[in-house]
């Protein structure tokens, strides 16, 4: 649990630092036979900060309560 604790402290810590990321996709707009005519879109994929938060104050407690057992 210890490992997976630090993993979630990372992660978190990770999370407040980088607010999201963006991705590129492509949309079809016509189909008309062999004509094809596509569009790129850049679609952003984020997350609150306190969510980040959250995952690193649940590894902190992993972390310490794996130290109270051993």
């Amino acid at each position: 649990m210890k490992t997976f604790g630090l993993i979630l402290i990372i992660a978190g810590i990770a999370m407040i630092v980088i607010r999201g990321f963006s991705v590129q996709t492509e949309k079809k707009v016509v189909d008309v036979g062999p004509v094809e005519i596509n569009k790129k879109e850049n679609k952003w994929i984020g997350w609150p900060t306190y969510a980040g938060a959250v995952v690193a104050v649940v590894g902190v407690v992993l972390v310490a309560t794996n130290r109270n057992r051993t």
